[in-house]
């Protein structure tokens, strides 16, 4: 908030609208130790928002060190110029530390597959042994879903989180007046405000005010929650890999880690449990982000104020769950021979839908089928799956019925089918330059629709800051 109130009296004096340095006794007064964050909260609670406390309590640091420059804090901005911008400051900051966290899982996963490209593995749908797969076209999955989320973030960060401003009701009435009564040039000289204080803070130009049309904030808990959900899938599956009866994967070590405090054989895997944790209330929060889009009038009256709990939440869960899976992907470690084992336990039913198709050539769908289901009840007996195959056919007196050797197709890595070249294609993709973020600037955040906005119900006229929001 002090950001904000700063670059707006920079940016003022820019215009010739108030003194040159009064940005910098606002600045100043911020870092004086002055604001207490708690005090804000409280008073907060009497006019709906921390503001206009906050406004006053400013002014009179600002005061106390320079009088003159007193009189110009705040001119002619409002609550939700203030709260909203301030709220674009921190979720960009947020967003870059969660782009680079969401680059180094990109990276390492993509190590992660290429590695094991060709390892086989046993696919499970509905908890159950389904076909063969491999370890790398699994980590291409995971990838898949960091890519997508560290290229939306990217794409959000590049596009520019919008500032906000908009005056008492989304006119810049108070901003026009103040400026033309100072004799700035140009019809609307409020509209190049806006842009030099956008450009001061890095943040974009909205098209209009947005204090009513909350696309910003609903788009930024939608990615946030996409993001959380990818990362959430890549936890889910490496706690179900590191279950004690699977083992196919082991979490990075560190001292104390996963310790418990009743069993100590135990090493529970603690990153992919924060990760999956977060991943389940990030789309709750979002979702009351989008929920409050729908604002009555110019401001609303809970909507908006309903946004402000919630975002902190997505922006501090998402990020702590990107930062935690950084470390996870960075370290996580494959057993290929409990891998091998476990696609070797069941047998022929592994390859079960291949033999039916195989067989259904020689011996239609229907006969192919029981055989298949005999041959697999025989490997849960305890017969090899070449023996169980061979009895199945001749039981059903078909043996000399079938064109090819039935041993050749119970090996799961022959039956992989584009495996290998689909990670390849997600290996490429993650390996492909990622939108930039590059520097924020004054770009028009062509994204927001009409809207209106500012200033709450009960403030008085917002040309001074005495008494204003």
């Amino acid at each position: 908030m002090v950001e904000f109130e700063g670059a707006l009296a920079d940016a003022q004096a820019e215009l010739g609208a108030v003194p040159h340095g009064v940005g910098d006794a606002v600045r100043a007064a911020g870092a004086g130790g002055g604001l207490d964050p708690v005090a804000l909260a409280r008073r907060g609670r009497e006019a709906a928002n921390p503001v206009v406390f906050f406004v006053s309590r400013l002014t009179e640091l600002v005061a106390a060190a320079d009088p003159e420059a007193a009189r110009y804090v705040h001119a002619a901005s409002t609550s939700q110029d203030v709260l909203d911008s301030a709220a674009m400051l921190v979720a960009r900051r947020a967003l870059e530390l969660l782009h680079g966290d969401l680059g180094r899982i990109r990276t390492a996963l993509a190590a992660l597959a290429r590695a094991h490209r060709d390892t086989p593995a046993a696919a499970r749908t509905l908890t159950q042994h389904a076909v063969p797969t491999t370890v790398g076209l699994r980590a291409a999955g995971w990838l898949t879903l960091a890519s997508d989320a560290h290229d939306r973030v990217g794409a959000l960060l590049a596009r520019g989180l919008p500032v906000s401003m908009g005056g008492a009701a989304g006119t810049l009435a108070a901003y026009h007046d103040q400026l033309r009564t100072a004799g700035a040039a140009g019809d609307h000289p409020e509209l190049r405000l806006v842009e030099l204080v956008a450009g001061r803070l890095g943040l974009a130009a909205p098209e209009v005010p947005w204090h009513a049309v909350r696309t910003p904030v609903a788009e930024l808990g939608a990615v946030l929650s996409l993001a959380a959900g990818a990362l959430g899938k890549f936890a889910a599956d490496v706690l179900v890999l590191t279950r004690t009866e699977i083992g196919e994967v082991v979490e990075p070590a560190a001292a104390g880690r996963g310790r418990s405090s009743a069993m100590p054989q135990k090493r529970n895997p603690v990153l992919s449990t924060l990760v999956a944790s977060a991943a389940r209330q990030v789309p709750v929060y979002a979702l009351v982000l989008q929920q409050s889009v729908v604002a009555e009038d110019e401001r609303s009256a809970g909507a908006w104020h309903a946004e402000w709990e919630p975002l902190r939440q997505c922006l501090r869960l998402t990020g702590g769950a990107a930062h935690t899976a950084a470390e996870l992907a960075e370290g996580l470690a494959v057993s290929v021979d409990r891998v091998r084992a476990n696609t070797a336990l069941t047998g022929a039913g592994l390859v079960a839908e291949r033999l039916s198709v195989a067989l259904a050539a020689d011996l239609g769908r229907t006969r192919a089928k029981e055989i298949v289901t005999r041959a697999v009840r025989g490997t849960e007996d305890g017969i090899p799956p070449v023996e169980a195959l061979r009895l199945a056919l001749a039981e059903a007196g078909c043996a000399d019925e079938v064109s090819f050797a039935p041993g050749e197709l119970l090996d799961p890595a022959g039956y992989l089918g584009a495996a290998g070249p689909l990670v390849d294609r997600a290996v490429r993709r993650a390996a492909a330059p990622p939108p930039d973020p590059g520097p924020a600037g004054p770009v028009p955040h062509e994204q927001h629709p009409p809207h209106v906005s500012e200033h709450d119900e009960d403030d008085e006229d917002s040309e001074t800051a005495d008494d204003d929001q």
